[in-house]
């Protein structure tokens, strides 16, 4: 049976956020069965709490946001992707500021930190959604959808007409259960045109933007010393954000999830309506759905390696 897992002891990290540029404190404490991911808020009075469920996003501009209470937690979907594919389900994530730090732009760091403490198997059930009928949203020409699968498979297309991109793969699909999330997907880093900075720090946003956190690209070429990560990196980025955005839905997904030029808020759109129809999922357990399909099923190579 596939139980509940936390991490062994505490972690720290200082780092910087991405979009308000300021310097971030962060440190994972391990967190009791059935409590989910949680944010804490520590440089605020009351230390509150932020739970990191899908409800709660409040802001998708470039990055995924949630708040409550007037406690607001920004740039979390390379962490919930990371926990995602280590198979953490619950978590205390302390932050001396608003926002995750966004350490070299992937969530290759944030499993690197958890692997250095180790993982604690714990007696609890783990429990997935599993998706019973396809559900779809758009957004203009963009959409996003979840339909059964045995196990989990993501694909997603990248539609951008540019001199750079054009030169390296747009789509990507993945089986999980042939491939490695750490190995396949998790160094892929956040990118973008240098073009397009100054109007993303008019508002605010790409503050602490580096060559040291993203994929910089200017007209004709990438600007990062040794190139990209994958020859997919940038395919394969977008598919580590939508990982990280349905994780808050606060369990794994048992299905298939195709994106076509989403973003994250079509992503957050996705898993509020899956949320809404109770005919569309169900929660299952590691047996529930081996019964169903007649053999285990298929999860996270990483989510059963330690």
């Amino acid at each position: 049976m596939l139980r509940q897992r936390t991490i062994r002891k505490p972690v720290h990290a200082i780092g910087v956020g991405v979009h308000s540029g300021k310097k971030v404190r962060m440190t994972m404490r391990p967190a009791g069965e059935n409590t989910g991911i949680t944010f804490v808020r520590t440089d605020i009075e009351g230390y509150p709490s932020v739970p990191a469920i899908a409800q709660l996003v409040s802001d998708t501009t470039l990055s995924t946001s949630i708040a409550t209470g007037g406690a607001q937690v920004a740039t979390v979907e390379h962490l919930m992707s990371a926990l995602w594919g280590l198979g953490i389900d619950n978590l205390i994530v302390e932050l001396s500021s608003e926002e995750v730090p966004i350490m070299d732009g992937s969530a290759a760091p944030f499993v690197d930190l958890i692997k250095t403490v180790g993982i604690v198997t714990q007696n609890a059930l783990k429990a997935f959604i599993r998706i019973t009928r396809e559900i779809e949203v758009t957004q203009g020409n963009a959409r996003a959808l979840l339909r059964p699968f045995t196990g989990f498979k993501a694909s997603y297309t990248f539609v951008a007409d540019h001199a750079v991109f054009n030169r390296y793969p747009k789509q990507a699909t993945l089986n999980f259960s042939d491939v490695s999330y750490c190995d396949e997907v998790s160094k892929a880093r956040s990118f973008g045109l240098l073009t397009e900075l100054p109007q993303a720090q008019a508002i605010n946003r790409c503050l602490g933007s580096s060559l040291q956190n993203a994929v910089g690209i200017d007209d004709s070429n990438v600007l990062n010393e040794g190139g990209l990560r994958y020859h997919d990196e940038f395919v394969k980025h977008k598919l580590l954000d939508a990982i990280g955005d349905l994780y808050l839905l606060g369990r794994p997904v048992l299905g298939e999830f195709v994106g076509y030029m989403s973003g994250h808020a079509l992503n957050n759109k996705l898993a509020r309506a899956l949320l809404r129809c109770d005919d569309a999922w169900e929660v299952a357990t590691f047996e529930d759905a081996r019964r169903l399909r007649g053999r285990e099923p298929i999860v996270q190579p990483e989510a059963l390696a330690f």
